[in-house]
């Protein structure tokens, strides 16, 4: 639960700052009557999102054996994948988001512009929002016999609570004179979920060494189970938040490192 609402917590974030920054800039080019066109284009978003994560649930509950523990591996890798470009590029671009959005905001408000705006607030919830619902969707498959229909509701509701905290933090930031340090914030996430997307590697893996694709070299390289076993409350708070096992293949673990 605490991954996904880490997770939906940050997402979230980054699509607040983003629909702030246009309704921010909006507001002081005194043309809020644009702003239905900017809440339309969240609004769809936000469906279309779902929309994906319901479906991704759904194609993963039509898998049984092999087939099952294909998908979960290539969701968790894939998640990884999206999770740690997400990191470098906020690294990179992050502190250029806002001169860009506010050019793309005056240029959306340029005359036969109209739905230019609708756009940008559509593309950039729609990006946060596809995101979520994949790392959600690998976060639920960490948990141990979490499979389609039977996946825990944890991660979801963590996720979920998550974007509460985004849109109530939005909301204070954008109506008040709430300050906080985002660049902190971002800082501090980025070297929780690179652990995170390391974790997911590793149970990519462990997945591929049961199908026989990855060989485990070593297939068990220690046992920490009588200290922290997986099914403990402690293991499966860190299986699901840093992809914990407590006797992990040696292959496992060089992939787990060379993310990291």
């Amino acid at each position: 639960m605490l991954a996904g609402f880490l997770l939906g917590l940050r997402e979230g974030i980054e699509a607040a700052l983003i629909i702030g920054i246009v309704l921010g800039m909006l507001r002081k080019m005194n043309r809020m009557d644009r702003a239905p066109l900017v809440w339309l284009g969240v609004g769809i978003a936000g469906v279309l999102s779902i929309g994906v994560a319901i479906g991704l649930n759904v194609i993963g509950a039509r898998f049984e054996g092999a087939a099952e523990q294909l998908f979960e591996g290539v969701m968790m890798l894939l998640a990884a994948g999206v999770l740690t470009w997400m990191i470098f590029w906020m690294q990179k671009q992050g502190r250029d988001t806002q001169r860009s959005l506010e050019a793309d905001v005056k240029s959306a408000l340029a005359p036969g512009a109209k739905w230019a705006l609708f756009l940008v607030a559509f593309l950039a919830v729609l990006r946060e929002g596809i995101e979520l619902a994949l790392f959600l969707t690998a976060v639920n498959f960490t948990e141990p016999g979490a499979a389609g229909a039977e996946a825990p509701i944890m991660g979801w509701l963590g996720g979920l609570l998550g974007l509460l905290g985004a849109i109530i933090i939005g909301w204070l930031t954008f109506e008040s004179a709430l300050r906080l340090n985002m660049r902190r914030f971002f800082q501090f996430t980025s070297v929780v979920l690179v652990f995170f997307a390391a974790g997911l590697v590793g149970h990519a893996i462990g997945e591929f060494n049961e199908l026989g694709w990855i060989p485990p070299i070593v297939p068990s390289i220690y046992d920490v189970n009588g200290l922290i076993p997986q099914t403990s409350t402690v293991g499966r708070f860190l299986r699901a938040l840093f992809g914990y096992t407590g006797s992990p293949s040696l292959s496992q673990t060089l992939g787990t490192w060379a993310t990291l």
